[in-house]
């Protein structure tokens, strides 16, 4: 990950919300504290507000019950919807545009990164379907696997970090694979920037299941000694303060509780193109701490190109 990358990510000039209308009171929130200036002071970031029609949200009735497919009623719905909180942006002097456009949400969602050039996609997920499975939402999971910067997630359950905590946490959750390097750095750069504390986490297997196999566990364990030099390389790029932490149980439980108990105001989640994403949402991590968690979780999939170049250094190493 490029040091102009980082910084783009890090300190955002835009970012792209997609809403469906419905999530609006949820969404705008996080966006509008996410736009305002940092600790460091930097400048608000430009908010591009971004619907997409589909046909079936456009259909109406005339008046003699025949359907027929009203555009122009539903760009005006949308656009009233969506204007109270561009001017309540504006009222923080945050730049707030609106756009509504029609097709597939996945590809102009994606078309509005390219022409904004936005350096973060923010999005709402639901957590249950009325059969009670497990899902974010279709779009959000396209979205993730489509773009390549950080994509922030707001589930049903998050809130803002409550009034008068002394100390803002960052949880990043890591696999310790090289490829988590560069979300790790991003993690650190957003700690910083927040002056807040980042806490490195991974999350080993069940403590009788690794004490069954022989192996050293806990603070004794090869990931707490690869987890404290993570931190410590970390920590001395973005100067802040890195704690490694070193869990048994469930990923997502464990990640989700921890999160929780430190009163995270983020959660970092690093994916790839080939192993950590897939690997991952094969046995539901990410989707359920993107469902789940009480603050918003920034997951950063690694183009394909940076994974095939870590993948070539890390072969020629080992020649």
């Amino acid at each position: 990950m490029r040091d102009s990358a980082t910084s783009r990510w890090t300190h955002p000039a835009t970012i792209l919300v997609a809403t469906d209308l419905s999530d609006l009171d949820h969404l705008m929130p996080f966006a509008l504290q996410q736009a305002g200036p940092d600790q460091a002071g930097q400048t608000p970031a430009r908010l591009i507000l971004l619907h997409v029609l589909s046909v079936s949200a456009s259909i109406t009735a005339d008046s003699s019950g025949m359907p027929y497919y009203d555009t122009v009623g539903a760009l005006e719905t949308a656009e009233q919807m969506m204007r109270p909180w561009c001017e309540a942006a504006a009222k923080r002097g945050i730049r707030c545009d609106q756009l509504v456009r029609e097709g597939r949400p996945t590809q102009q969602i994606a078309a509005a990164v390219r022409q904004f050039q936005a350096d973060r996609v923010l999005l709402g997920t639901r957590s249950r379907s009325k059969i009670g499975k497990l899902l974010i939402g279709s779009v959000a999971e396209q979205v993730l696997r489509s773009v390549y910067l950080p994509v922030i997630t707001v589930g049903p359950e998050a809130h803002l970090p409550a009034a008068g905590n002394t100390e803002r946490v960052v949880l990043h959750a890591t696999t310790l694979r090289e490829t988590s390097r560069p979300s790790a750095a991003l993690a650190c750069q957003i700690a910083a920037a927040q002056n807040a504390k980042l806490v490195l986490l991974h999350v080993l297997p069940p403590l009788p299941e690794m004490q069954r196999k022989g192996l050293p566990a806990g603070f004794d364990s090869a990931a707490m000694h690869e987890l404290s030099m993570l931190a410590s390389a970390t920590g001395a790029g973005c100067c802040s303060a890195v704690e490694p932490l070193v869990i048994h149980g469930n990923p997502s439980i464990e990640i989700l509780a921890t999160a929780q108990e430190r009163h995270a105001s983020l959660i970092v989640l690093g994916a790839t193109e080939r192993s950590a994403f897939e690997n991952l949402t094969r046995d539901r991590t990410v989707y359920r701490v993107l469902a789940h968690a009480r603050c918003p979780v920034i997951t950063l999939r690694e183009p394909k190109i940076v994974a095939e170049e870590m993948r070539e250094a890390a072969a020629a190493l080992h020649q």
